[in-house]
């Protein structure tokens, strides 16, 4: 059981990679977007407006697996940053202060650093395509 579970890790990482993209994404389109409309929208330029802009872009290409190392880098540095200049002064706990999901992101995001996109990606298909020449 163990060794069928194993060879499912490369398409896994696939999966991480898409959803948790999926979701920054989404952040991204609420704040740039306005889809889906959001309560408040960050007025542009402001510092939560380039957060989203990051989003929105970085996100799209992890989302897709292209040149995912260097976005995700990007995009764990930004949680990072989000976690502490937006919640870790309001409380020591993460539950209490709101600052979960950026400590999430910005842990899956340096893990797909190390990882990289997994074989379904373009970054995957770019590097099939260079053995293959």
């Amino acid at each position: 059981m163990l060794s069928s579970i194993h060879l499912l890790q490369p398409h896994l990482l696939s999966l991480l990679r898409f959803v948790s993209s999926l979701v920054l994404f989404s952040y991204g389109t609420q704040k740039i977007l306005h889809f889906p409309a959001a309560a408040s929208v960050p007025p542009m330029g402001s510092l939560s407006w380039i957060a989203g802009l990051i989003e929105l872009t970085l996100g799209f290409l992890v989302l897709v697996g292209f040149q995912t190392r260097i976005a995700a880098f990007v995009l764990s540095g930004l949680m990072a940053f989000a976690y502490f200049i937006g919640h870790a002064g309001k409380s020591f706990y993460p539950a209490q202060n709101g600052g979960v999901a950026a400590i999430l992101f910005c842990f899956v995001f340096l893990y797909l650093v190390a990882a990289g996109a997994g074989p379904l990606s373009v970054d995957a298909l770019m590097q099939r395509n260079r053995d293959a020449a």
